[in-house]
């Protein structure tokens, strides 16, 4: 094969599309197939216009991105959705996770929105879980493979960490005891629900780049 495989990751979440590249290819488990994939993100690509995300679950959400996205520029797409279940909140914010507090989105202002939310609620009832699903489209549009993660947690009362993005500081994983913001990347990559997805979805990915590269 004369160029790698261009694969473009259907968000313009910078720290997003560094964990999904990282978590597509992960040091400890490098293949010789990994290395024929050229991952980008759309953030390169300012003049596709962004995907309205209106479907009312994450698969659907993560099938439409990378479909439409995988169509617009001709490649192989990758999206992911992703989100906070929150027990006590009927599965809230959910699909809505990224734009609870409104648009534009902001982290800081869902975690304080989710925070008000749970303020009344006891600490054995802020279970939680982060739901991740991953679709993955050809060329055409066409939907090729999917994988989906999920980790349960707890939500604490305080912001604790610096790593991660979105609700990661606030989510606890109690064999840890710490946040997945104070989580190491790596104890991360391991744990998480992304990570959960990736690994579902690593064999498909294997042989779809192993065939396309003969």
């Amino acid at each position: 094969m004369s160029s790698p495989i261009r694969l473009v990751l259907g968000s313009r979440n910078r720290k997003k599309c560094q964990e999904m590249a990282e978590l597509i290819a992960p040091p400890w488990e490098r293949r010789p197939w990994m290395d024929l994939i050229a991952v980008e993100s759309i953030a390169a690509y300012p003049d596709v216009p962004d995907v309205v995300e209106d479907a009312d679950t994450f698969a659907g959400n993560a099938r439409k991105k990378a479909s439409e996205t995988a169509r617009a520029l001709g490649v192989w797409a990758l999206a992911d959705d992703s989100g906070l279940a929150v027990d006590a909140l009927g599965g809230a914010p959910g699909v809505y996770s990224a734009r609870y507090a409104g648009e534009p989105c902001d982290d800081a202002a869902n975690c304080s929105k989710l925070f008000e939310a749970l303020s009344h609620v006891p600490d054995d009832r802020r279970g939680a879980a982060f739901r991740c699903v991953l679709a993955l489209a050809d060329p055409e549009g066409n939907i090729r493979l999917e994988a989906e993660g999920s980790v349960r947690g707890r939500i604490i009362r305080e912001i604790r960490g610096v790593g991660g993005f979105g609700y990661d500081p606030m989510f606890l994983i109690p064999e840890y005891h710490k946040t997945f913001g104070e989580l190491s990347a790596l104890v991360k990559h391991q744990l998480s629900h992304r990570a959960r997805a990736f690994s579902h979805l690593r064999p498909g990915l294997e042989k779809l780049v192993s065939e396309a590269a003969r």
